[in-house]
């Protein structure tokens, strides 16, 4: 084998690791998909924020692999039921999981 070779054998197995070292495992998020869940986050807030009898202040928004959790405390059962449906409209949340409880 020539040094080249060498050479272009060590960069293939270098970029091979790293893009091993940027993909998803059942426990932890990839790359494109912590993305996807900041963006899924952020239009959750939004949609909170956009409602006039939630307080987006009240309420903690967390997201994995499409999984929203919403979590803190609020002023009513109606303000749970609110949040929970706002949530499950937004584009590419699979679920919502109850964390919020009332005050």
């Amino acid at each position: 084998m020539t040094a080249r070779n060498i050479y272009a054998l060590i960069f293939i197995g270098l970029f091979g690791l790293t893009l091993a070292g940027c993909g998803a495992t059942s426990t932890r998020e990839g790359t494109g998909e912590y993305i996807d869940d900041t963006v899924i986050t952020t239009k959750v807030k939004a949609a909170i924020l956009n409602t006039a009898s939630l307080k987006v202040s009240e309420i903690n928004v967390e997201t994995f692999k499409g999984a929203v959790q919403l979590s803190g405390f609020v002023s009513s059962a109606d303000d749970i039921n609110t949040a929970m449906r706002v949530a499950r409209e937004v584009t590419g949340v699979t679920s919502v999981k109850n964390a919020m409880q009332v005050k």
